[in-house]
């Protein structure tokens, strides 16, 4: 500012001489037009500002990887050959067999105690054996059928005898009873004579001609071929663990580094899958399978796509049929925000291989080599086999060990000889183990157990006819008065369905806690009662009547929401069409816990009594 044209600063604010400040309290766009479809065509005119975008985004930043073009693999696959439940002998397994039928198959109970079970299938090997023997020649005075049934005999219970009461209780079973006793010839003795007595089928018939013994044998050998393989049974021990309710096996497959041995240690039945397995390094089998031939193949790499996935071009428009921004997961949502970062940063970097395998083998992968676009190759390292701890190598759909390190073990995959389709019978026993805060106790609720004749019954059903029966062998004395108005009751009764099941100490120390089978009194003559059950009877079958082997429950076994425990007939065909069927234990979730309403130390009202 020139010296004739100094001013003072305010006197130049207030006329306005100089430009000061500028001052806006509004903005307004004004678009030349109301169709914006041009500009959501998004024309490029600057080639340098999509560049510099590019730039911006790290597009240029080069990892020095081409995309894959080709692969080779060597892959080797060998079909388990042994199997070996946990108390039981080492047996070969077929290939053709589904491995759930060798599994879960568990021998059938002809008798609970001393007292003889399963009349249905007593009555179909005898029905089987008479039918057998019925084209033999007879003479007038040959009457094999009269001779075998008055050998086999089914004998017709006593209505007075209390150890008769399971088959005399029930008026379906009194009544079928009734109608076989001295009619039909138990076949189960017939057969138990013939495999495990080493009897012979002509032994004790008379007025048969010579010829025709030898005939009689055959046909007896014939029966016990078509029994065994009716009804697949274990040749030892099953795979049930009835103190872990499921069940543990394992299987060998031969490898290239020998015999691997794979644990299934908590199958609880239903579907096998190959996460069921794991690694057990305890010994082998013993098996000698020869190591199977690697197969080589070259295959072309496919990226793998899924729904919603993020696009890797830039302007490409993305489907909204997955919206993963309305996935809101928590700060300590883990597994969420993984797959989230999976989803958005990594979606695109994966490829898959096709490779086909025959079920029922354990497939290891020996190498892998990948050619990129760039003519390089590559050799590909299994992603468990790097050095350091568990954390470092991370590893999916490989099997973990059932205890100790993972190195020194080439990754494999078991795709099990499972079935494709398995037809469930229906339920023939149903056992919920249940808690009951009030009583503080566990209780196995028989909720549907198997008659005499084989069929399904409601447990609460047998236990209120049972305890009418003996009420009718046992009466209670007539009352006798004076008596109180209330009267004192040490403890009340449950159904006869309800077993208990205590807690004890166990362990060297006793501090690990397991849960005892135990045994309420019965209301009318104060003996024990027995679970109805093949669940809950392990350990009283094979002892003598007057005593009681104990049988354990791991607690763990026993959640809040209990367990469900079920035992039903299994059908399937294997994969040279043969039909298999065998009786299965299967485990699943309960239903809460419940209440028996046993109590103690308590006053009854008599007054109605």
């Amino acid at each position: 500012m020139t010296e004739p044209a100094r001013i003072e600063f305010p006197l130049a604010l207030d006329r306005r001489l100089e430009p000061t400040v500028g001052v806006w309290n509004r903005l307004e766009g004004r678009p030349r037009t109301a169709d914006f479809g041009r500009a959501l065509r998004a024309e490029v005119r600057d080639p340098l500002w999509m560049l510099t975008r590019q730039w911006q985004l790290g597009e240029f930043r080069a990892s020095d990887g081409g995309s894959p073009v080709t692969a080779t693999y060597s892959v080797a696959g060998a079909p388990p050959t042994r199997f070996r439940p946990p108390a039981g002998p080492v047996e070969e397994l077929a290939t053709d067999r589904p491995l759930e039928s060798v599994a879960e198959r568990r021998p059938l109970q002809f008798r609970f105690g001393v007292d003889p079970v399963c009349f249905d299938l007593r009555l179909a090997l005898g029905h089987r054996w008479l039918k057998l023997i019925r084209d033999l020649p007879m003479s007038p005075v040959e009457d094999f059928r009269g001779q075998y049934v008055a050998a086999y005999p089914i004998a017709l219970p006593d209505p007075e005898e209390v150890r008769d009461s399971p088959r005399v209780a029930h008026p379906e079973v009194w009544a079928t009873m009734q109608a076989v006793a001295g009619r039909h010839m138990d076949g189960y003795l017939l057969y138990h004579r013939l495999k495990y007595e080493g009897g012979l089928a002509s032994d004790g018939i008379v007025n048969v001609l010579h010829i025709h013994y030898e005939d009689l044998n055959r046909r007896g050998r014939e029966l016990v071929a078509w029994f065994d393989a009716l009804i697949d049974q274990p040749q030892g021990a099953p795979a049930w663990d009835p103190g872990r309710l499921e069940h543990r096996f394992s299987v060998a497959a031969g490898t290239a580094d020998g015999e691997q041995v794979l644990t299934a240690p908590e199958y609880p039945g239903g579907e096998l899958e190959w996460h069921a397995f794991s690694v057990d390094r305890g010994g082998p089998l013993g098996g000698t399978a020869p190591a199977p031939e690697p197969l080589h193949r070259t295959v072309f790499p496919a990226p793998v796509r899924f729904s919603g996935m993020p696009l890797p071009r830039w302007w490409a428009v993305e489907d909204g049929k997955t919206n993963f921004a309305a996935v809101r997961p928590d700060s300590t949502d883990l597994a969420r925000l993984i797959f989230l970062e999976f989803a958005l940063v990594y979606s695109n970097d994966w490829y898959q291989l096709p490779c086909d395998l025959p079920a029922g083998t354990l497939a290891s992968v020996y190498g892998l080599s990948v050619t990129d676009v760039f003519g390089e190759q590559r050799w590909i390292e299994p992603a468990g086999s790097g050095p350091g701890g568990d954390r470092d190598r991370w590893s999916m759909f490989t099997l973990d060990p059932v205890g100790g390190e993972r190195t020194g073990a080439r990754p494999a995959l078991l795709l099990p000889p499972g079935a494709s389709k398995i037809a469930d019978g229906p339920v023939l026993e149903e056992v919920l183990l249940v808690r009951d805060e009030q009583a503080n106790l566990v209780w196995g609720l028989e909720r549907t157990a198997r008659t005499a004749t084989g069929e399904p019954r409601r447990g609460s059903e047998l236990s209120t006819e049972s305890l009418a029966h003996r009420s009718r062998l046992d009466p209670r004395p007539p009352r006798t008065d004076p008596r109180a108005a209330v009267a004192y009751e040490a403890m009340n009764s449950v159904p006869e369905n309800w077993i208990p099941f205590i807690a004890v100490h166990s362990g060297e120390r006793g501090r690990s806690v397991r849960l005892r089978r135990a045994a309420m009194p019965h209301p009318v003559d104060g003996r024990a009662v027995e679970p109805r059950t093949e669940l809950l009877r392990p350990g009283l079958d094979p002892v003598a009547p007057d005593r009681r082997q104990a049988y354990y429950v791991n607690e763990e076994e026993v959640p809040q929401a209990g367990s469900r425990l079920t035992v039903a007939y299994n059908r399937t065909r294997g994969r040279d069409g043969q039909v298999v069927v065998w009786l299965s234990a299967r485990r699943g979730a309960g239903r809460g816990e419940a209440a028996s309403g046993l109590a103690f130390d308590h006053l009854v009202d008599t007054s109605d009594a």
